[in-house]
């Protein structure tokens, strides 16, 4: 295990680093935080779904919000895991080196985390595999022949945010060359939840779904080797990849039942009924139920959350470090936070279930996204593929440049006619997966005609 563990902590790249180590303080991971804090993917979560399409209210989470505080529970459990002396002794990590390295690896997959969703959260996931799975079943019905393979047109089918993220990570922050950011391998790897170009298998937390497209398996492949994951022939998750998916799944099931809250869909009473069957729930609760006057709504809301998150953390380091070696091995199948006889996740999952997600609001708002993100796949598709040059002269022109030079240099071509029915296919996906909720709303309208400006 403590050798697999000096490969699960690589600092090298897909590319060799150009940077002056002499005159930067700053370790490989730290600077691949630098590398991806000031990309513009990141920049552009700031207006992309949470739970609430379209919000105009402040203080409801956007996926950038949510990713940062993804990113401080990824710290805090990368902290608490480096000062377990059970963890270091399996692991044989010298404490000092670790506080360097793994806090700062799960800080940089954290924020990257949700780097590849759509426009209008996960219902934009499940819009462009519906649209795919329906184009190719009809496309010789509407007059078209995609000269595509049946696994190739299955990473449209199956389209995931997170396969698309692992790719605007490694291609699509492009400048001259095709390694995108080119982060470290032990970054990329903590990142991959879902380390699959092949089938879905819903029995296997690494491959229930499709974690990586056919035009990154390479860089799999390389990020796989290089950080020793592959067990009896077969990919393994990385380990740190589970504490980020934790982090994830914690900031999401607390804080989008805080939202609601805030949005004034229930009252902490109701929140504190559905958990009063755990002990520890119940005792918090009779502890907060003694706070009265102005404020006293908020103030128990907040403190709840701050109790939840703590109680999950300390879950959550508990099942990692009590799992090491099964995790270590590939042979552990749950998500740290999922693992408890007392069923906490479950609960909170069933009232954001129940309470949040079956709003009006929230279901007119995703149809309204259906409505522009389909739109906009039918009008892309069109133009590009279209048989007059005149018609793909002007849409290839309303696409970014990054985006499609990307393409172009991971293809080593120079003429945008020359990439595949698969490469145009991708351009197209790749640009409207990075839109901005408002961005792609305002493409559609003015594709649509129903707004000139």
């Amino acid at each position: 295990m403590k050798e697999r563990w000096n490969s699960f902590l690589n600092p090298n790249r897909v590319r060799p680093s150009k940077r002056q180590t002499e005159s930067d303080p700053r370790n490989e991971f730290e600077s691949d935080f630098g590398r991806v804090i000031f990309s513009p993917a990141i920049r552009r979560m700031h207006d992309k779904t949470q739970v609430f399409p379209l919000t105009t209210d402040d203080n409801i989470h956007s996926r950038l919000t949510h990713s940062m505080e993804v990113m401080a529970i990824g710290h805090s459990l990368g902290l608490r895991v480096v000062e377990n002396e059970s963890f270091l002794e399996k692991t044989g990590q010298n404490k000092e080196f670790a506080h360097r390295t793994i806090p700062v690896i799960l800080k940089n997959a954290c924020l990257v985390h949700d780097i590849g969703n759509p426009p209008f959260g996960h219902f934009g996931e499940t819009v462009i595999s519906h649209y795919f799975t329906k184009l190719f079943n009809s496309q010789l019905a509407d007059g078209l022949n995609f000269q595509l393979s049946d696994v190739e047109k299955e990473d449209f089918k199956y389209f995931d945010g997170n396969a698309q993220g692992f790719r605007v990570l490694t291609k699509l922050q492009v400048l001259n060359d095709p390694n995108g950011l080119n982060l470290t391998y032990a970054t990329l790897g903590a990142y991959l939840k879902y380390p699959n170009v092949g089938a879905l298998d819903k029995t296997s937390l690494s491959t229930k779904k499709r974690g990586v497209f056919q035009s990154e398996k390479d860089i799999l492949s390389s990020v796989l080797q290089n950080c020793n994951l592959i067990v009896n022939g077969n990919p393994t998750r990385h380990p740190l990849s589970f504490l980020m998916e934790a982090a994830d799944s914690i900031c999401y099931l607390v804080m989008d039942i805080e939202d609601g809250f805030n949005k004034g869909w229930y009252r902490f009473n109701e929140i504190a009924e559905s958990l009063k069957e755990i002990a520890s729930c119940e005792a918090k609760i009779i502890e907060l139920n003694n706070i009265s006057g102005i404020g006293s709504e908020i103030t128990k809301m907040v403190e709840f959350r701050i109790f939840l998150i703590a109680r999950l953390v300390r879950l959550a380091i508990d099942n990692f470090v009590n799992n090491l070696e099964a995790i270590t091995e590939g042979s552990y199948n749950h998500e740290l936070i999922e693992d408890d006889s007392s069923g906490l996740s479950d609960l909170l999952r069933n009232f954001v279930d129940q309470k949040i997600f079956p709003k009006r609001d929230i279901q007119q708002l995703e149809l309204t996204g259906h409505s522009i993100l389909t739109g906009l796949l039918d009008y892309y598709i069109e133009f590009i593929f279209h048989e007059s040059k005149h018609y793909r002269k002007r849409a290839k022109n309303m696409v970014s440049g990054s985006i499609i030079r990307a393409s172009l240099i991971e293809n080593g071509i120079d003429d945008f006619d020359g990439l595949s029915d698969y490469y145009k296919l991708r351009v197209i996906v790749d640009f409207i997966t990075g839109m901005t909720d408002q961005f792609a709303l305002q493409q559609y309208q003015k594709l649509s005609g129903q707004k000139i400006i």
